[in-house]
């Protein structure tokens, strides 16, 4: 019988490395993205079309997508917060743009420049520049768990959100948990409502493990249905602009655990490893992924090694 497929999607040389204060070259980004599909992810993240001046480590995303034009099978996405970093995306040749809401609006204020309601006014016209340019268009929700300076989020105010954006029919939307605040029952609830409200849309999830709650609500979201998830090889990322949000959910460990699940993610766990380390390196530290310090699974000794 075979597996069922869980589609990770690779976010580390967007989301991990906006909050690094070690900004990397153009070519280690590449090299990045080169280990990642040899590991077999199919999606990455690959630039963020925001301030250069608010986000420096983004500052040479158009040569990056420049670069990726011919470059073996793969979907490279680009982050936008508003028409005006849609606009950059589709110039530098992104055929697919994550745009990004917030769900309260102390941070959309913060991170957006504009409050919730302000920013989901724009959502059309984002739709409609998308779909002339033959541009596949997904959205995320920020805060959909918490906000660190509103505080608790309500879950009628991520179902009004929901509702806006599904109702101009994107193809996929993810709840994201920006600052790590999350336990698996936020996660049921949550995608319960939304999932209700636009059954018809992808959902994804993305998730922080600042309070070390990331694995167990990947497992929740999934338990709820959703197949596709977020992660930045090593555990690297964070938000510049949420206190404290450090961390994405390392893919490695992710790749590991669903597929002793049962789950087949497509990717090589080695391979991601071996990717992670390598982010390690040009990073010059540790970064907080669990399973490519201590590997994989323990093979089987025989005489004469390990086979």
């Amino acid at each position: 019988m075979a597996k069922e497929r869980l589609h990770l999607v690779e976010v580390s040389v967007r989301d991990g490395l906006q909050n690094e204060p070690e900004i990397l070259p153009t070519h280690t980004k590449l090299s990045m993205i080169d280990l990642a599909l040899e590991a077999g992810f199919k999606r990455m993240e690959a630039g963020s079309f925001v301030n250069p001046a608010r986000v420096p480590a983004m500052a040479d995303s158009a040569e990056v997508f420049a670069n990726l034009k011919g470059r073996r099978d793969g979907v490279f996405i680009a982050l936008a917060l508003n028409l005006r970093g849609l606009d950059r995306a589709i110039e530098a040749g992104a055929l697919e743009v994550n745009y990004v809401f917030c769900c309260s609006d102390g941070f959309s204020i913060r991170n957006n420049g504009v409050s919730v309601a302000e920013s989901l006014k724009a959502w059309p016209e984002a739709v409609a520049k998308a779909k002339g340019a033959n541009v596949r268009l997904s959205a995320t929700l920020s805060t959909a768990f918490g906000c660190p300076f509103d505080g608790e989020v309500a879950v009628s105010q991520v179902a009004a959100i929901v509702g806006t954006v599904a109702a101009e029919s994107p193809f996929e939307i993810a709840l994201a948990d920006t600052i790590g605040v999350a336990a698996p029952n936020d996660v049921k609830e949550r995608f319960a409502v939304a999932m209700a409200i636009a059954p018809a849309v992808q959902w994804r999830a993305h998730f922080h493990n600042t309070r070390n709650t990331g694995l167990a609500n990947a497992v929740a979201a999934v338990e709820q249905g959703v197949r596709v998830l977020d992660g930045s090889l090593a555990g690297i990322g964070g938000c510049p602009f949420a206190p404290g949000a450090a961390g994405n959910v390392p893919s490695e460990d992710l790749i590991y655990m669903f597929e002793r699940m049962g789950f087949d993610t497509g990717v090589d766990l080695d391979a991601a490893i071996a990717a992670a380390r390598f982010i390690g390196e040009a990073l010059g530290k540790r970064t907080p992924g669990m399973v490519s310090r201590a590997g994989g699974f323990p093979k089987r000794a025989v005489a004469g090694g390990v086979p």
